[in-house]
């Protein structure tokens, strides 16, 4: 998006169209090139995202009297949200909440088995395209809030962290929506009493429960495995005659 916002102040025009149709082209640019099957995902993501962010930067270098404007695109102006900009999230959050509910199946089978999917009917092209919509759109009304640093991070840590904590796709969406919610409200709090920047403060606060989550799945088996034994240990006691010397 940022190559999009940047080209979209340089040019006088609209920030939200140019910045989403940017946005909405990199990311069909993306599932056209994953879809290749010689370049991963990931590498397709790293490529496109990082030359629009370099063409953004790259126009800003030539055009330096527009850098000021770009702050809050790069690290985000939590305590700047205005009314309009509430509404705007609030309307967006509604209707991808909305898309999401009827394409909940689709995404669910074609995220888990894409080869598979087509051949049962589902329309994988038009659900990636879909998606990339619905991603496009989130991204568009959050950045001049989030900035760019924050909103990759809140696309990333939140879902992490709840894969970690459950199997189940409908509760990774429910956890990940709450578990980012809460960061975000605790993040700023902690930011206005430690004058802290407020986008680095909830990445920081998600990145430390990312990490109790993971310290909490490594030693899971072995909490259940003392679990287990104790358990064993008060029934072996609980069948002993009481004659029996424990020693």
């Amino acid at each position: 998006m940022f190559g999009g916002a940047v080209v979209g102040y340089v040019l006088g025009w609209n920030f939200y169209l140019v910045a989403g149709g940017w946005g909405f082209i990199s990311a069909l640019l993306i599932n056209q090139v994953t879809r290749r099957r010689q370049v991963g995902a990931d590498a397709a993501i790293g490529i496109v995202t990082t030359a629009s962010f370099a063409f953004g930067v790259a126009l800003i270098s030539r055009a330096s009297h527009f850098t000021r404007n770009f702050d809050a695109a790069l690290f985000g102006n939590l305590l700047g949200i205005a009314r309009s900009d509430l509404y705007l999230i609030g309307a967006t959050a509604a209707i991808m909440a909305v898309a999401i509910f009827f394409l909940y199946k689709q995404l669910l089978f074609l995220t888990f088995d894409p080869e598979v999917a087509p051949a049962y009917g589902v329309p994988s092209q038009w659900i990636d395209t879909a998606f990339a919509l619905i991603l496009a759109a989130t991204i568009i009304v959050s950045i001049k809030i989030m900035g760019v640093t924050l909103i990759a991070a809140s696309l990333v840590i939140p879902p992490v962290i709840a894969r970690l904590l459950t199997n189940s796709f409908a509760k990774i969406l429910v956890f990940s929506t709450i578990i980012g919610a809460l960061t975000g409200f605790a993040g700023i709090y902690a930011s206005y009493y430690e004058d802290v920047a407020s986008g680095a403060t909830i990445v920081l606060l998600s990145a430390g429960l990312f990490v109790v989550a993971m310290l909490f799945t490594l030693l899971k088996p072995y909490l259940t495995s003392w679990q287990r034994a104790g358990d064993a240990g008060r029934r072996a006691a609980v069948v002993l005659p009481p004659d029996v010397d424990m020693q």
